[in-house]
């Protein structure tokens, strides 16, 4: 595996940020799997616990107030929201789990059909698992994490609203992550802090994503 400093050097940054300029669009919004795209382009997913901010680090890392719909309500991303990146790479925006407010059926619903795209994918590179800085990890982000373990499904962990902590809790919260990392098989070793607000690791993150486009 290469060296973090390689990945992240300002040639590949450059190289990423020029990428997240080119055209990007909406393609469609998925609610059960016989719907899914007939498309040869690498795909990278984005999950997380209800407002945990996964519209907001799609807008920020395109530099794009409304391409996501962003709310204060947990669980208005209902469905995979599927975006094209300059006919190079699919983004999708997956229905944020654990939201317990929903019916019971609603939330079941949902939890398939995140579980089922996650597990049967063929052109799925990697999952940018979304976590709380403030929250850090919780029960039900271990049991996906375990699923994606299970499915060989390659993921990141992603902070986020670390605008919101102090440098040293968000510090702490990554060595915890760190540690729980070592327990599971398919997780990416390195952890991305960010802030779609402050701009805080988005150039990482632009770069990650950049670096499985065939």
């Amino acid at each position: 595996m290469e060296q973090t400093e390689d990945r992240y050097s300002p040639a590949r940054l450059r190289a990423a940020d020029e990428l997240f300029r080119r055209p990007v669009s909406f393609v469609l919004s998925v609610a059960n799997l016989s719907q899914l795209p007939l498309s040869e382009l690498d795909e990278g997913a984005f999950a997380g616990r209800s407002n945990v901010g996964k519209s907001s680090i799609i807008n920020a890392l395109f530099n794009k107030k409304k391409l996501a719909k962003t709310s204060n309500t947990p669980g208005r991303t209902q469905q995979l929201n599927y975006f094209n990146l300059d006919n190079r790479l699919h983004l999708v925006d997956l229905p944020g789990y654990g939201y317990a407010e929903a019916p019971d059926k609603l939330v079941k619903q949902w939890q398939k059909l995140i579980f089922d795209y996650l597990r049967g994918r063929v052109n799925l590179k990697r999952v940018f698992l979304l976590i709380d800085s403030r929250h850090g990890l919780k029960k039900v982000d271990k049991e996906v994490m375990e699923m994606l373990d299970k499915a060989a499904v390659t993921y990141q962990l992603i902070l986020t609203k670390t605008d919101k902590i102090s440098a040293k809790e968000c510090m702490a919260q990554e060595q915890k992550l760190k540690a729980e990392l070592k327990n599971h098989a398919a997780a990416y070793p390195e952890i991305i802090a960010t802030s779609s607000v402050k701009n805080l690791g988005l150039d990482h993150l632009r770069a990650e994503i950049a670096s499985f486009i065939r």
